[in-house]
């Protein structure tokens, strides 16, 4: 059932739910987190959006019988939740599903919900073994299991939910699974939005042969051997035990620092609830986050790039990165060239991996861009979003004055 969250109660109550609890006080323990700690904080951050929502962990089953599928298979037979929230938009507004990248759950789309209610119907969730999430023993040992994990526990999710034709958006490693997703049900996919997404490409000659050096050396085979071995941030976090949220705050404010926008990424109380909420989604049982070496090799080189199944896109598809990202968009450059049906890459100016954050209205425009055929009733008419250009106008601008700047001192 579905429970719709007061908004006077949200900073200090408990959580709705929760599966096990801990005879100790979380005071007293090494990790000081659990399932009622990660719904808590989810309603603490998300207490800052104003649009009323619907918080809900739905039952995608344990399984039908003798299933092969590996997210299935576990020492119990307990049913699988996937942590959801929903903001009703109006009627008859296009459906919005965001999926979360690695490391990360829904609550980090909360600068953003807002502005994509008036126009949606917004629906984000945890994937399978993040956050509020159910998070059984990962049991994949292939990139094929890896997939279906994700994929199949997407599609259950949206059976109950009885959704179709939606625009399903997806960031980072979240925007590998939506594509793969889409790739795999594209009969239920209206359009697909790809924000910095993870796994495009193999990656050049370049990087491989860069990075088979540095295997080489001393450094590289100790990281390599923790690369294989499923070593995963997380457990940096878990190990320092109550120091752990003390080095999640210190993560916060270095990575969203504010490097490409003068006016900064958060506040002081923003950045304060997303910390909180980072270390506790980040401290929880290992689950998902063990998929990292099944789909990406040492170097972070995709094992099955999008690539590969460019030609067999059925989806129209929208690529976002900003400028600054480290995900390079010459990967979509390149599937782009593959695929059969539309295709479009946006790129924003001052913004880096994190573009929803670091440049809001930059994205804003970008996906209601993307998305203009569901929300305009002339969209071959409509222009590219006079806001959006004068965001990439300043940052040329900028980038002249810095240029500029460069040759005088010479």
């Amino acid at each position: 059932m579905a429970e719709e969250i007061n908004k006077s109660e949200l900073r200090s109550s408990p959580s709705i739910i929760a599966k096990s609890r801990s005879l100790w006080p979380s005071v007293l323990r090494w990790i000081p987190t659990s399932t009622d700690h990660i719904i808590a904080s989810e309603k603490r951050l998300l207490s800052l959006v104003k649009t009323p929502y619907v918080q809900e962990l739905v039952n995608i089953g344990s399984g039908p019988p003798g299933s092969t599928v590996r997210w299935f298979r576990s020492s119990s037979n307990e049913p699988r939740f996937i942590n959801t929230v929903t903001f009703d938009g109006k009627e008859g507004s296009p459906t919005l599903v965001m999926v979360h990248g690695y490391a990360a759950s829904q609550g980090f789309f909360f600068k953003n919900f807002d502005y994509f209610a008036n126009r949606f119907k917004v629906i984000a969730i945890d994937q399978l073994g993040w956050g509020g999430s159910s998070r059984p023993d990962f049991t994949c040992n292939s990139t094929e299991e890896t997939e279906a994990w994700f994929i199949d526990s997407l599609e259950e999710w949206r059976k109950e939910k009885n959704l179709s034709n939606f625009i399903l958006l997806g960031h980072s490693f979240g925007g590998y699974v939506a594509a793969k997703y889409a790739l795999k049900h594209p009969e239920h996919v209206q359009h697909l939005i790809l924000v910095g997404p993870a796994g495009v490409s193999t990656g050049s000659e370049e990087k491989y042969e860069s990075v088979n050096r540095f295997r080489a050396t001393w450094k590289g085979v100790i990281l390599s051997h923790l690369w294989e071995s499923n070593f995963t941030p997380q457990k940096i976090i878990r190990g320092l035990g109550p120091w752990g949220p003390d080095l999640v705050r210190k993560y916060t404010a270095a990575r969203f620092s504010p490097r490409y926008s003068v006016e900064g990424v958060f506040t002081e109380e923003e950045s304060r609830l997303l910390s909180d909420y980072v270390y506790h989604i980040s401290a929880a049982k290992a689950s998902g986050e063990l998929c990292l070496k099944y789909i990406f090799a040492f170097g972070a080189f995709a094992r099955s790039p999008l690539l590969n199944s460019a030609s067999e896109w059925k989806v129209p598809t929208t690529f976002i990165y900003g400028t600054k990202d480290w995900m390079d968009y010459e990967g979509a450059q390149a599937v782009r060239k593959q695929m059969k049906v539309p295709c479009e890459i946006i790129r924003v100016p001052q913004a880096g991996h994190f573009v929803f954050l670091e440049n809001r209205d930059g994205f804003h425009s970008a996906v209601l861009y993307a998305c203009r055929r569901f929300l305009s009733p002339d969209p071959d008419a409509e222009p590219f979003p006079e806001a959006f250009l004068q965001l990439f106008l300043n940052f040329l601008f900028d980038q002249i004055q810095q240029y500029s700047s460069i040759r005088v001192r010479k």
